[in-house]
């Protein structure tokens, strides 16, 4: 199995977090998160994977001040999105906001989320699962963001599209993220590069 680096971003499908990171597991995979500001609005962290004090384990979910802590950075110290990427063999974005979205077309690298993605490895399969208002993903932006992504990242990239369905919001339409059983499908379904250059399914 693979091993999975979870992205999470500010929309209200985030509070599946939990859930998507417990199927994972069941599936067999490695987890670890890494999570956006806004994302943790939506759950908490610590209710994920916890030390035995009871905080969040920084060992299985990253969040911005990991990347950017209060202690001025040394030469030497490690570079936490570079290590994600180097740990992991598959990024799934899920879910993927319409902001989120909008900076991985225009290569916007302001948090620890979008640092990761800008500096994959794109021989490597990314999962992208966007979930927004029904508007925002009929808006004409969005098209050009998906078709720019796809452009940039190739047969690397799978998109799992929104379900309609009544949003969190409680307008009727397309725009929900889309169940979890088709996100570890899409994750199953992806080849990953082996250590000896052949090509190894999930």
């Amino acid at each position: 199995m693979a091993k999975v680096l979870l992205g999470v971003t500010g929309s209200v499908a985030a509070i599946y977090t939990p859930n998507l990171f417990n199927d994972l597991q069941s599936a067999g995979h490695e987890v670890r998160i890494v999570a956006t500001t806004a994302a943790c609005y939506f759950f908490e962290p610590a209710s994920i994977a916890s030390t035995s004090t009871g905080e969040r384990n920084k060992n299985l979910i990253t969040l911005d001040a990991d990347e950017w802590p209060d202690t001025r950075y040394q030469r030497g110290d490690p570079v936490l999105h570079i290590e994600l990427r180097r740990w992991a063999d598959l990024f799934v974005i899920a879910p993927c906001d319409a902001n989120t979205l909008a900076k991985l077309a225009l290569g916007i690298t302001d948090n620890c989320l979008t640092c990761v993605y800008r500096a994959w490895d794109r021989t490597r399969p990314i999962v992208i699962a966007p979930a927004m208002n029904t508007l925002m993903w009929e808006h004409p932006a969005t098209a050009r963001q998906l078709a720019q992504i796809a452009a940039d990242l190739g047969t690397s990239l799978r998109l799992v599209a929104p379900i309609e369905k009544k949003l969190a919001c409680d307008d009727i339409g397309v725009g929900a993220m889309a169940e979890r059983d088709e996100i570890i499908a899409a994750i199953r379904n992806q080849p990953l590069p082996s250590t000896n250059g052949n090509v190894r399914p999930v």
